[in-house]
């Protein structure tokens, strides 16, 4: 074997070393069982949204790790902040697997669900008039977002609590959006979370989500993100 043959082996098998070395984003389990949201959204839509929808996001993220070879080296919040640098699959996978994990966390089982904080509540009704009054905010936010995205509640960079949506898989920790904030809770209105249950009945989906959100996660989140 020549030296330049041995040479060009060991070039491409360092290369190879050096591609399956790059760490992958992992799609986390499920912090409970695809039945465990019933009625409110149901198991069949729960193993397609989350093993199929979500795990093609994370599988198209990592594809675009040959493409951008730092991102083996930014975890998923950081790359929301910076998703102006990368291409419109970053972009879109890079989002959907940031709000879908997400928005798994921000659900639970209607017995495990929780109440707001006192300093939530009291923020809310400082922001808002009443939970009430946010309620129904977020409900206008999710049912007024035309064709597929999401509703927030965020904390803004001043520190107050605001109502917000966004298009596809776009988020406000993305530099991009219009409405940057720290995310405390999410609905996904794609018609796929949604429409194996209630069809065209996305108002039905919003009322009902309202009893399977983890009110404990997102007084974590907020007391987190007041310390900022």
């Amino acid at each position: 074997m020549t030296r330049s043959l041995k040479t060009t082996l060991i070039l491409l098998a360092s290369s190879v070393i050096s591609m399956s070395a790059l760490a992958e984003f992992k799609q986390a389990p499920l912090p409970y069982a695809t039945n465990a949201l019933q009625p409110a959204i149901d198991q069949q839509t729960m193993e397609i949204h989350y093993g199929k929808h979500h795990k093609a996001y994370v599988d198209n993220l990592n594809a675009q790790i040959k493409t951008y070879p730092e991102l083996d080296k930014t975890d998923l919040i950081q790359l929301q902040k910076q998703i102006s640098k990368y291409n419109t699959a970053v972009r879109n996978n890079g989002g959907g697997h940031f709000n879908h994990t997400f928005f798994w966390e921000s659900l639970a089982a209607t017995n495990k669900t929780g109440q707001p904080s006192p300093a939530l509540v009291k923020q809310i009704t400082q922001d808002f008039g009443s939970l009430d009054a946010f309620k129904q905010k977020f409900n206008e936010a999710a049912s007024g977002r035309f064709g597929s995205g999401w509703a927030w509640l965020i904390v803004t960079p001043n520190g107050k609590l605001a109502v917000t949506s966004t298009p596809n898989q776009d988020n406000p920790l993305m530099d991009l959006s219009e409405t940057k904030g720290t995310p405390l809770l999410g609905l996904d209105v794609w018609e796929h979370a949604y429409y194996l249950k209630y069809q065209n009945r996305r108002a039905d989906y919003i009322k009902a989500f309202w009893s399977v959100v983890n009110w404990n996660k997102v007084n974590e989140r907020y007391n987190e993100a007041i310390k900022k």
